[in-house]
């Protein structure tokens, strides 16, 4: 299946105005917050977004895939950098995800789940 991030954040960006319109001061925060987070600091505004874009792929995302790739763009991000950050997420989502398995067969076995042959 073939997506265009493009139409994704056209579309997105059509209907979170129409829900400004309903919701106005709740948009103004969220715009607010997004603002002082990205805000250059201690960590760039490049350093960030890479941040948020990691987090679009954990949160599995389309709309946020697609703002702050365009973002990163227009930041000078290069394709070694934004691989490199795919890299970890790749690690992060399987690192996680065995962490919990281990966690879960420990927590089977504590309620007297069958224990593994010895």
């Amino acid at each position: 299946m073939s997506k265009s991030y493009k139409d994704i954040i056209a579309d997105t960006s059509a209907n979170i105005a129409k829900l400004r319109k309903g919701v106005p001061e709740v948009l103004q925060g969220f715009y607010a917050l997004s603002g002082a987070a990205g805000k250059a600091g201690a960590l760039d505004e490049k350093t960030k977004e890479l941040i948020a874009l990691a987090l679009a792929v954990a949160a599995r995302c389309d709309p946020c895939l697609g703002y702050h790739a365009k973002a990163l763009v227009k930041l000078g991000a290069t394709r070694a950098e934004i691989e490199e950050m795919l890299g970890m997420c790749i690690y992060m989502g399987g690192g996680p995800s065995l962490m919990y398995a281990a966690a879960a067969l420990a927590a089977y076995e504590e309620f007297g789940g069958a224990k593994a042959a010895a």
